[in-house]
């Protein structure tokens, strides 16, 4: 599919109806966001995009290593490697994110963890549209890849809001998780918008991970298909529907931490990878 042109790929995907147990865009006050429909990436070339033929091209992504010195949120347990290590690198026309047993200790902003992997951000802001990202999970106890989304404005997480098309907890393989934040949705609260699916081989096989953001709705699925949606019926005005501004894509691999760690790590399945064959994004 990766050598074909952009546009068949999306094409290949395309349904033309919805299923009849599709279900009404749930509003942000309901209790499920289950949701069964439809999604196809649009034929066009993509706006922005990065198919991994040769290097991580530095003027589409950052390594993101602000917090190496103080640690990451939710106590998470890894060393966020800069282009100097290899945590990021490109293989065989893949973005290959590996997480490793390793304390970095020459490193001078090391904060004493235990582990190395790697954190890529778009360096250009994204918004409405379509995303897709073809992906391999990885599956071992105590990993935690994620594909999401945060304004790069300066404004105050969660007041910024944050969309999750894929997270997955390597003690609970194939369980995809997607999730909204906002100041008044958000995992502190509890009170996060979100929903799981589960797939078949997300560790041993590629998906695509999927978002279509428009300024009424949220819709994330997996495999052409949305499992996850939410509508802008804003009961709290921005507090509750953030969702208006460009954010960032961010691919990465975190180590352990408040839900990803819940069950210990296994040290001895490190290194894990998570491999990205492409990213895709077209503006609406």
């Amino acid at each position: 599919m990766k050598r074909m042109a952009w546009w068949l790929a999306g094409a290949a995907m395309l349904a033309t109806g919805v299923s009849a147990q599709q279900v009404e865009a749930p509003s942000l006050g309901a209790t499920n966001y289950a949701y069964d429909g439809a999604m196809a990436a649009p034929r066009s070339r993509p706006t922005f995009g990065d198919e991994f033929s040769k290097t991580i091209d530095p003027t589409r992504w950052r390594w993101d290593v602000s917090q190496n010195r103080k640690g990451w949120p939710n106590h998470e347990l890894e060393y966020y490697a800069g282009p100097d290590r290899s945590n990021a690198r490109v293989e065989q026309g893949a973005l290959v994110i590996e997480a490793r047993k390793e304390a970095p200790r020459d490193e001078p902003d090391w904060g004493g963890q235990l582990y190395t992997s790697a954190k890529l951000v778009t360096k250009q802001t994204l918004g409405y549209g379509f995303y897709e990202v073809r992906a391999q999970l990885p599956c071992g106890r105590g990993m935690w890849p994620a594909i999401w989304l945060l304004p790069m404005d300066g404004s105050r997480w969660p007041d910024g809001g944050e969309i999750d098309v894929m997270e997955m907890v390597g003690y609970d393989p194939d369980v995809i998780h997607a999730t909204v934040h906002s100041a008044l949705f958000n995992h502190r609260l509890k009170t996060q918008r979100g929903a799981q699916t589960r797939i078949t081989g997300a560790c041993s096989a590629y998906h695509l991970y999927q978002l279509d953001w428009t300024p009424d709705t949220i819709t994330i699925g997996v495999d052409g298909r949305g499992y996850m949606r939410v509508k802008n019926d804003q009961p709290g005005g921005a507090a509750a529907w953030p969702f208006t501004r460009p954010y960032s894509l961010i691919l990465n691999l975190a180590v352990g931490g408040d839900w990803g760690g819940q069950k210990g790590i296994d040290d001895t399945a490190l290194p894990q990878v998570m491999k990205v064959d492409y990213v895709r994004y077209w503006k609406r």
